[in-house]
């Protein structure tokens, strides 16, 4: 398997953190021996089933984020073509990308989880669906695209569903307070747990990716059996949406009662040099481009 395309870029509101992810990716295969094809992304499906059926590449390395890219749709494109890709198949990447699904699935597997609803932007504009503090995000979008937190004396409530852009349904979920955890999984292994701090109001889009806005602590200045707990339920998680390849589990432990809560799971972290997963593998001793070789390697089609 030496020919990898790589797609990158897309067209949802993670276009630019899916650019990032890729040209670093890029850069990573070639220093790894193999010939890469890069390929952005555009709405003209036409265009890249095209290029595919052309350039007949042997895998394809999905740096794609976002709706279209990581929720089965670009998938189940792969599929059909019968080309190999990296990461999750249709079926994990849809359920994880829906939030109401995904938790579905893993109150099923016993995982803990904070309470959660499903509501309409109307009944969010009416009245509280949970008490307070809850968080409200959008169904079906990554990065912490539309996530508010709405606390005692916010007067937000009314103004946040009247300006919702995120679909017809709102996932609000307890606030959970505490800290913030991560475990990525790679294969079979769940590689560390990293703390992520932040003086933002929370992990949000900003924080992610502007320069300065989280620090990253690995391993997570956690008691053992927390970090054990984090690392199991991640696994959990991971086996129970049937993820393969790379997946990465976001979790809230609460220091002052002990509690672990999984919040979701990402099927397609990022992968820029100082994303959270190459953190991890690094701190496992995995370079960066021998991860993204190993993803090349596990490359499969089909569910």
């Amino acid at each position: 398997m030496k020919r990898i395309a790589v797609l990158h870029g897309g067209f949802s509101s993670e276009r630019e953190v899916s650019l990032a992810t890729g040209a670093q990716v890029i850069a990573a295969l070639r220093d790894a021996g193999f010939e890469v094809l890069p390929v952005e992304v555009t709405q003209d499906l036409s265009a890249l089933i095209a290029t595919l059926q052309r350039e007949k590449p042997d895998a394809v390395f999905n740096a794609l984020h976002g709706p279209f890219g990581e929720d089965g749709c670009i998938q189940g494109v792969l599929d059909w073509l019968k080309i190999p890709y990296t990461h999750s198949g249709v079926r994990a990447s849809s359920v994880a990308m829906d939030k109401h699904a995904a938790k579905a699935v893993f109150a099923a597997a016993g995982l803990p989880l904070a309470e959660h609803r499903v509501v309409t932007a109307e009944q969010l504009e009416a009245a509280d669906p949970l008490p307070r503090p809850y968080v409200v995000k959008p169904l079906n979008e990554g990065s912490s695209v539309g996530v508010e937190i709405l606390r005692e004396g916010d007067n937000r409530r009314a103004e946040v569903a009247r300006n919702w852009r995120f679909g017809p349904q709102i996932m609000a979920e307890e606030y959970i307070p505490g800290r913030e955890l991560t475990v990525a999984v790679m294969g079979e292994d769940a590689l560390a747990v990293t703390e992520i701090g932040t003086g933002h109001a929370f992990y949000d889009y900003d924080a992610k990716y502007a320069d300065g806005g989280s620090r990253h602590t690995i391993p997570a200045q956690v008691p053992e059996d927390v970090a054990r707990e984090a690392m199991r339920i991640a696994r959990s998680a991971h086996d129970a949406l049937g993820c393969r390849g790379v997946s990465r589990a976001d979790l809230r432990y609460d220091d002052s009662t002990g509690r672990v809560v999984l919040l979701e799971v990402n099927t397609q972290p990022g992968m820029t040099r100082t994303s959270l997963v190459p953190e991890q593998a690094a701190y496992r001793g995995i370079g960066f481009s021998d991860l993204c070789a190993w993803m090349v390697q596990e490359a499969r089609h089909g569910p």
